[in-house]
């Protein structure tokens, strides 16, 4: 019998257990995979000697985050590699705006789309660079986050504090207008925003696109040297060498409740007991309705949990290249990372193809590329690169009239073709250069991964229906479970997706205060043992 069990080697899993062994507890890892990581891999997927990463790539939040800066990784393998070019939104006709590390050349860009919004941008990092830090303590602490929402209030007072509130709510596409007079700043804004499901017209996405493009403007958007997988390498370094184990090929088939707590983890043919908590870096569905079972639950959490909302799939292809993308705009080629849509409205069609239910004409792409920054990913002159696009959870049709989401053989390499297309279209000779691409489906990433339903990255949507007090439903906004020792530790729990730790971290933090502190206590669970 361990102190606890944690459900999964993901980042928050990972997290979770690294918090716990701190703090002197034995913690055992189980991992139906035969490696750790969850959707932070990296595998030399197309062909050897080129290094792609398997979901997630760049990691903004990984840098700002408590939790992950706080368990100095640098110290068990990880080295972070940065682009001075952090984002760039390169058009058909050769603009492109850039958000670099470098301030100066960020107001330069976007200067060049109208004048003065530069200096527009200088006042939304001005903006940031006083609250920020506030802000993302509150969004990664546990709900409801009182200290760093009492800091946020006193630094912005009770006369800005309503139009802080204001701006924390616009869409944005309100947001842009507002802020900007060019294209630029609303391009860099919405593209970030839209890693997420939301939309451009869709509260909160402003706020989203801010704290992405002033992380990036801060910190970079920081990618690990040699591969995503160097970060979950480092985490469970870190682990073993306070104790922890992780053990690979376990995949969780039942959590045993008796007296309404949680008591042990039940693979297929073995029983794994804790004698203090167990933590699920799982989904919440699948949490509730697989691994604990409705008869151990209240009827209303059952109906809650039938209305969870999944975000948007995810088709994410994969390329090995004979040299690096021959971008027509000359800052697209500095960049790690690009979004490619023509324009707001490219971003919005997408949107509202995906909200019928269609397959998007024009995906917008999130990509990667690593030439210029991390040579360990391909061989000298050679590179890889990604790009991913989101579709819908349930799919209707197509807006092109040509595919029917099937995915079989034939509709993934022309739905892959597409989103070709949208590069060829910016970069002329890309295809040429194409040595070998690897194309995942929503249904590849479940597959890998039963918690990326049908390529859901995020743990759940974004929307304001499924965030703060009502994530992952209403009345469960924090870490604890109706089942006394169980504690959700994945991105379905507050704050959502996003390799920052905080589900892990709070669940963590939520089992130490449910423990008991009465005198020979753990007397008696060594006695158990």
């Amino acid at each position: 019998m361990v102190d606890a069990l944690v459900i999964g080697a993901g980042p928050n899993g990972l997290v979770a257990a690294n918090l716990l062994a701190d703090r002197g507890w034995e913690v055992t890892v189980l991992e139906a995979a035969p490696e750790p990581g969850g959707a932070v891999k990296s595998a030399e997927l197309v062909e050897p000697g080129f290094v792609n990463d398997v979901c997630s790539s760049f990691y903004p939040l990984a840098a700002a985050s408590p939790h992950m800066r706080g368990l100095e990784l640098e110290r068990y393998g990880l080295r972070w590699r940065r682009s001075p070019g952090v984002v760039a939104h390169p058009l058909r006709d050769g603009r492109c705006p850039l958000l670099s590390l470098d301030v100066d050349e960020t107001a330069a860009s976007l200067d060049g789309f109208a004048p003065g919004d530069g200096n527009a941008w200088r006042g939304l990092y001005d903006l940031w660079l006083r609250v920020g830090p506030h802000a993302l303590a509150a969004l990664l602490s546990p709900f409801p986050p009182v200290r760093p929402a009492l800091r946020l209030v006193r630094e912005l007072g009770r006369g800005e504090l309503a139009r802080f509130a204001r701006f924390a709510l616009l869409p944005v596409r309100r947001l842009g207008e507002e802020t900007f007079r060019g294209e630029g700043g609303p391009l860099l804004l919405a593209g970030n925003a839209l890693h997420s499901d939301l939309g451009p017209e869709t509260p909160p996405s402003g706020v989203y696109g801010w704290v992405l493009c002033c992380l990036g403007q801060q910190l970079g958007f920081p990618a690990a040297e040699g591969g995503a997988g160097r970060i979950a390498a480092a985490l469970v370094r870190r682990l073993e060498l306070r104790g922890g184990r992780v053990l690979y090929g376990r995949r969780a088939a039942r959590i045993e409740v008796s007296g309404g707590s949680a008591r042990a983890v039940l693979t297929g043919s073995e029983r794994f007991p804790a004698s203090r908590a167990v933590l699920a870096d799982v989904s919440a569905p699948a949490l509730y309705l697989e691994l604990v079972g409705r008869e151990h639950l209240p009827a209303r959490l059952l109906d809650e949990i039938a209305r969870f909302q999944w975000d948007n799939g995810t088709v994410k292809v994969d390329w090995t290249l004979d040299a690096p993308i021959p971008w027509t705009a000359a800052p697209a080629r500095r960049a790690g990372t690009l979004h490619v849509a023509e324009g707001l409205d490219g971003l919005t069609r997408q949107s509202c193809e995906i909200a019928l239910g269609l397959l998007p004409a024009e995906p917008y792409l999130v990509m990667g590329q690593y030439a210029h920054f991390d040579p360990t990913r391909a061989p000298a002159g050679r590179d890889t690169a990604w790009a991913y696009t989101h579709v819908p959870q349930r799919i209707a049709g197509d807006a092109r009239g040509e595919l029917t989401g099937s995915w079989d053989e034939r509709e993934t390499r022309a739905f892959a073709d597409r989103i070709e297309e949208q590069v060829e279209a910016r970069a002329p000779g890309f295809r040429s250069l194409i040595r070998g691409r690897r194309v995942t489906t929503p249904r590849d990433f479940e597959e890998a991964d039963p918690n990326l339903v049908n390529g859901a990255l995020n743990g759940g949507t974004a929307q304001l229906h499924q965030q703060l007090v009502l994530r992952p439903v209403a009345g469960l906004a924090r870490a604890d479970t109706p089942i006394r020792g169980l504690f959700l530790a994945s991105a379905s729990a507050h704050p959502g997706g996003g390799v920052h730790g905080a589900p892990g971290a709070n669940a963590a933090a939520a089992a130490l205060a449910a423990d008991s502190p009465r005198p020979g206590a753990r007397l008696a669970r060594a006695v158990q043992r």
